[in-house]
């Protein structure tokens, strides 16, 4: 049996990873992709502390991975497909079988939200992205459009200008959510062009997007934008597919703990951007990861010693 389980390797599951290791626990992390998370999709990270000049986020992971390697930190890359939560039993399956565990940490993340609208299924990977670092380089000297107004549509509108001819974002409102120093990057920026108070209601192409169609939120008036590729950063989902409801979760579906990072049940502790939260960072998923392990310890402690929990 393990002391712990982590599921998820992103900023979140491999700091908590790290602590674990150092703190001696039997310790498994679980990752069904390459450890990494969101961050991978980041091409610049630069309010991270100790990086003054900034570092790709690749790097940074890399570096993180590679720290936790050296404290013995056990990465299998297997899918968790069961999970079965309760107070009396805790039960985990992979898809190479199943684990038994004293405590469990999930930092299994969320996924880049959807508009719902026509067209965006159909061209998903046919000029439609979730993800400029990924697929910017294939709009060099062409036309986009980014949907959204915050932090992450901002930074990634602004990487994009390295490639596209025009990058035009459009947001619902008449201003920028984003962070000051950012909006003063954008409006400054010749190739950032913005559509104020729109709504996307329908991306269009056959084989390839080829524009979009807008509607004002205030006058109703509709519009068309011809681009050849369309950025989608409006928010994010959880990945709470695991859980079916076996955890207290807000009203978007996040994971619910107090301030030891502990769910609904005991014993079971959530990090990064699964948790209901007003920031999704990774310093953020950093310190909670810390935080999940320091308590998952001091839970096991009191198992092993019988005591109540």
């Amino acid at each position: 049996m393990e002391d712990l389980i982590i599921i998820g390797a992103g900023p979140a599951g491999l700091t908590a990873g790290l602590y674990a290791a150092r703190a001696r626990l039997k310790t498994v992390l679980l990752e069904r992709f390459s450890p990494g998370g969101q961050i991978l999709t980041t091409d610049w990270v630069e309010n991270y502390p100790g990086f003054p000049e900034g570092i790709s986020g690749f790097e940074l992971v890399d570096r993180m991975k590679r720290q936790t390697e050296k404290f013995g930190l056990e990465i299998r890359s297997q899918e968790v497909v069961e999970l079965q939560l309760s107070p009396e039993k805790k039960t985990l399956v992979t898809d190479k079988g199943p684990l038994e565990f004293k405590s469990l940490i999930l930092a299994i993340g969320a996924t880049p939200q959807k508009l719902g609208i026509e067209g965006e299924d159909l061209l998903t990977g046919k000029g439609v992205s979730y993800c400029a670092t990924c697929d910017g380089p294939f709009y060099r000297d062409q036309e986009v459009a980014v949907i959204g107004g915050g932090d992450t549509a901002v930074e990634e509108a602004l990487f994009l200008t390295r490639f596209a001819r025009k990058v035009t974002i459009i947001h619902r409102r008449d201003e920028l959510r984003a962070t000051k120093l950012l909006r003063e990057r954008a409006f400054a920026e010749e190739k950032v062009d913005f559509v104020w108070d729109a709504i996307p209601v329908r991306i269009a192409g056959g084989t390839g997007v080829e524009g979009i169609d807008l509607k004002n939120v205030k006058t109703g008036e509709e519009s068309h934008l011809e681009v050849q590729g369309v950025f989608v950063f409006i928010g994010y989902r959880p990945n709470n597919e695991l859980l079916k409801g076996q955890l207290k979760t807000d009203e978007m579906g996040f994971v619910v703990t107090n301030n030891d990072m502990e769910t609904s049940i005991a014993g079971v502790f959530a990090a990064g951007d699964i948790r209901s939260k007003v920031l999704r960072q990774v310093s953020t998923a950093v310190g909670e990861g810390a935080i999940a392990a320091f308590a998952a310890e001091k839970y096991i402690e009191l198992l092993m010693h019988g005591k109540s929990i």
